[in-house]
């Protein structure tokens, strides 16, 4: 603080050519000056400080929020992903057991002739064994008689 009262008197002198000794009442004027700055120095930053701290949880708060609407928006979007993934998965099933089905059908129709042609020849063995069987019935019969 001295030294600053030191380059105070010299800078007067420099200036104004008027000498001040250390007991000037000027001197108590800048006293007090220097003293309002530096509370007003200090006020200001703790005001700063203030300032600082509330932008800083307004930004945190901002960032969570951010944050959560951020996971909303991916959770819809996941949930929506999931629902069209499954709709073209039944699709998909339903197209399959179409083809599936005209597939087997295609092939019963292939194999009904021949299973109506077996049905058909083993009811004409059936019949032939009956006649068969009559004949030899009425071969013996005359033979016994």
């Amino acid at each position: 603080m001295s030294d600053q009262v030191e380059e105070l008197i010299k800078e007067i002198a420099a200036k104004h050519g008027i000498a001040v000794s250390r007991d000037d009442p000027i001197l108590i004027l800048q006293t007090i000056n220097a003293r309002l700055m530096q509370d007003s120095a200090k006020a200001q930053q703790a005001m700063l400080d203030q300032y600082k701290e509330e932008l800083e949880a307004l930004a945190l708060r901002w960032g969570n929020d951010a944050k959560a609407k951020a996971e909303r928006i991916l959770n819809v979007s996941l949930t929506a992903s999931k629902e069209a993934t499954a709709k073209l998965m039944q699709e998909g099933a339903k197209e399959a057991a179409v083809s599936v089905r005209g597939e087997i059908d295609v092939a019963l129709r292939r194999v009904a002739g021949p299973v109506r042609d077996a049905r058909r020849i083993g009811a004409l063995n059936v019949v032939a064994s009956c006649i068969t069987c009559v004949a030899a019935a009425i071969a013996l019969w005359a033979a016994v008689h």
